[in-house]
């Protein structure tokens, strides 16, 4: 089985600076022939807001002629308390409504896949937990299925024992839960976006893949991350195990984000750092 990862697509139809890779990747699709393209969020610029930015977006992706399941990211149904944009029923519900459920799990063949919204975990909103009770539920319930989870936000940055990253990845208390679930089912594999970096590695037997995204790298304006700055998407083949590539797809443009980043994130104030335009 393939399947392709895409992430970060900041599509809007009003800030139409990353729509043009969009092209190039439905292209690149049709010749890899998936049996299913999973978008793991930031699918828009500003659909935490804008009504009009899930539906344009949504448009785009019902150009696939392939499966397609979506989570969403922070820019589609908001963030960490606290921040200009924090997820919360509104955003919830305008997500549902326009793109579908925000979790999922799908069977093919002896495999299992999930679909995890990562702006929840560490939320505080009422629906973590009924998240993690029905991930619980969808692990023990795989009837000897291998797994592969998806969600926006990775588990960490640099080290699976880190603290807290902030904007970027889980907290460690929520960390941990979500690998000792991973570790007790096998899951073989968890896919993200978020960072704008394209990295592989493993924490145990869990297989990690940070997709590219298609819309932008960030140059100066954040650290460096491991793993690459390239835009593009990843490919999945799961057989009886989990082979991952990480591809510079053709035609795509390399926007850099610091180029950019006033008129597509404006910031919310003069001190606010990037990850808050983020």
């Amino acid at each position: 089985m393939k399947i392709v990862q895409i992430t970060d697509t900041h599509f809007s139809p009003t800030k139409p600076h990353f729509n043009g890779n969009w092209e190039p990747i439905c292209r690149w699709i049709r010749e890899v022939e998936p049996d299913l393209v999973v978008h793991t969020g930031d699918l828009t610029i500003d659909g935490a807001d804008k009504e009009e930015d899930i539906a344009f977006s949504m448009a785009m992706m019902n150009e696939l002629d392939v499966p397609v399941l979506l989570v969403p990211g922070n820019h589609d149904v908001g963030h960490m308390p606290g921040s200009h944009q924090p997820v919360n029923d509104v955003r919830l519900d305008r997500w549902r409504r326009l793109a579908g459920p925000d979790r999922f799990a799908k069977d093919m063949g002896n495999w299992r896949i999930i679909g995890l919204n990562s702006l929840l975990v560490g939320s505080g909103h009422a629906e973590e937990k009924m998240q993690l009770d029905w991930l619980i539920e969808t692990l023990v319930g795989r009837a000897g299925r291998r797994v592969a989870m998806f969600a926006h936000k990775p588990l960490f940055v640099d080290d699976p024992a880190e603290g807290d990253t902030g904007y970027w990845g889980a907290q460690p208390a929520e960390r941990q839960e979500l690998l000792d679930l991973m570790s007790a089912h096998e899951v073989a594999l968890y896919g993200s976006g978020h960072l704008h970096w394209a990295w592989q590695g493993a924490v145990g037997a869990t297989k990690l893949v940070w997709a590219p995204p298609t819309s932008f790298i960030i140059d100066k304006l954040e650290r460096e991350m491991p793993g690459e700055r390239v835009v593009g998407a990843a490919l999945h083949h799961l057989t009886d195990t989990v082979t991952s590539e990480i591809v510079a797809v053709p035609g795509m443009i390399a926007h850099v984000f610091d180029d950019v980043v006033d008129e597509v994130y404006p910031r919310h104030t003069s001190s606010a750092p990037v990850e808050a335009a983020e």
